[in-house]
């Protein structure tokens, strides 16, 4: 087993990683650390989003970083302000015990005149996300003249986000001789023109995908008609009272829909997308650490930098658009060794996804019913009788209220007392509704119905050829039936 100590990092550096908990590096760090802290190429490295990549830049760019020189030495360049704001934590707990580095985040959402006051002091290392730092260089508030180190993270999503012109931008006012390190989850044809462009033949380490999926995680799938998806996952929610838990949705109209109706039913949540202003999305992430919320409604974009520790479940309201969007959405759970639960909602249209991610991701999937109205009120029961059997008799109940309550129930027996009870509390509950189970689709079973004979394909405006037969009053022969008076 690769140590962090093998890899090269000063004794500083290794107390940070000891009180954070690091035990061994992960893939990407084990290949990329050595690599950068050599400090003679630039790197481009390929691996998965929820890999550590964080910390295979930030602890090498940490132990060469000078903090008696009074300007900026690193760049780093973020795709989302969650994701700026992520590095920049994570760099402040890394340089613990080294002399104080200066380190700042920018980002759009916030009031720049505050930035612009910062950056009037010495930040050895700034992170930014693309179209602010393009303000502040327009501003002549930041100076790359001296820069050393560039690093690109996230670079794929970047350039799908629409940041080209801003790369390109952002590049050109970097110096020549500085170092890039770019971190990738693909390779796609604009990331193949910057490294030709502005990278001088680059180390390259490439992280198999299929060795990042977090094996505690355990992978889920259920049938769901589109109509029924916002109950099914009240239905999850219900029966589950404890889940701590993301919700991924394709647009910001579904997220905040699916926000809308939580919060009409008196559930906790709350939703993450790009039109929220930034004290809007602070409150409500910090809203999510406190646990004051059950579960975050977000898109993939948005959720770029989502840490929060305890998360239990994560809900796809519908698949992501590649395999590497699935392994980042699932890494949310199970961090730091506990198990969590990935549940996607799919029609049977998608089995056939469902079975290519098992294969490319390697991981095994487990089909699961939605709870029914049984099963939400016998879970609900159950942790009503633990609450009750976890009372300690505080507060005490008065003598007098003891006995009055003995009195009235004492003709009941105590299997009748339960009974009533529980249909009270059964009351309180009130769970109703439908299964909300489809049929297994085609493609899983056999059909015992005969196909009708003859040619019945769709023409003109879609309706079936007997249909139209029966509109104009008569069957296919043109027989009419009389009728009768």
């Amino acid at each position: 087993m690769t140590t962090f100590k093998q890899l090269g990092l000063s004794e500083k550096i290794l107390r940070a990683l000891v009180d954070l908990g690091f035990e061994e590096p992960t893939s990407i760090q084990e290949k990329a650390i050595p690599q950068l802290l050599e400090g003679y190429s630039d790197f481009l490295g390929l691996a998965q989003t929820g890999t550590g990549k964080t910390a295979a830049f930030g602890l090498p760019l940490l132990d060469q970083i000078d903090p008696t020189e009074k300007e900026t030495q690193a760049l780093i360049l973020a795709p989302t302000r969650e994701l700026g704001q992520q590095i920049a934590e994570q760099i402040y707990k890394y340089s613990k015990y080294l002399q104080k580095i200066n380190v700042l985040a920018v980002y759009g959402g916030a009031p720049i005149s505050n930035q612009i006051r910062a950056l009037q002091k010495p930040q050895h290392i700034i992170i930014a996300t693309p179209g602010r730092l393009i303000d502040l260089i327009k501003r002549k508030a930041v100076k790359l003249e001296n820069l050393k180190f560039l690093v690109l993270d996230e670079a794929d999503e970047m350039l799908n986000m629409g940041f080209k012109e801003e790369l390109d931008k952002i590049l050109s006012y970097t110096p020549e001789d500085k170092l890039t390190w770019l971190f990738s989850a693909t390779m796609p044809r604009e990331i193949k023109r910057i490294v030709s462009e502005y990278m001088d033949d680059p180390v390259e380490v490439k992280i198999n995908p299929k060795n990042t999926v977090n094996t505690n995680i355990e992978h889920q799938f259920t049938f769901v008609k589109r109509a029924d998806k916002a109950e099914a996952l009240m239905r999850f929610l219900d029966v589950s009272p404890d889940i701590l838990g993301v919700v991924f949705c394709r647009t910001k109209r579904d997220t905040r829909d699916l926000a809308d109706e939580l919060g009409r039913r008196n559930y906790r949540a709350d939703a993450l997308h790009g039109d929220l202003s930034q004290p809007q999305r602070d409150r409500v992430m910090r809203k999510f650490k406190e646990h004051q919320l059950q579960v975050l409604i977000a898109t993939d974009v948005a959720a770029r930098g989502i840490d929060v520790n305890d998360l239990t479940h994560v809900f796809h309201f519908s698949l992501p658009d590649s395999n590497a969007y699935y392994t980042h959405r699932s890494g949310r759970t199970a961090r730091a060794g506990k198990k969590g639960t990935s549940i996607a909602f799919i029609n049977s249209r998608e089995t056939r996804r469902i079975h290519f991610m098992e294969k490319d991701l390697g991981i095994n999937f487990t089909k699961v019913k939605i709870p029914n109205a049984q099963d939400i009120v016998k879970n609900r029961l159950e942790n009503w009788c633990n609450q009750i059997l976890e009372k300690n008799g505080h507060p005490a109940v008065e003598p007098k209220m003891l006995s009055m309550a003995q009195e009235k129930f004492e003709e009941l027996s105590k299997e009748e007392l339960i009974r009533r009870v529980m249909m009270s509390e059964m009351e309180r509950i009130n769970v109703k509704g439908p299964d909300l189970n489809p049929e297994m689709p085609r493609n899983e079973k056999r059909s015992t119905k005969r196909r009708p004979q003859g040619n019945f394909r769709r023409r003109g405006g879609g309706r079936h050829r007997s249909q139209r037969d029966r509109d104009r009053g008569g069957s296919r022969g043109g027989y009419k039936k009389k009728k009768r008076y």
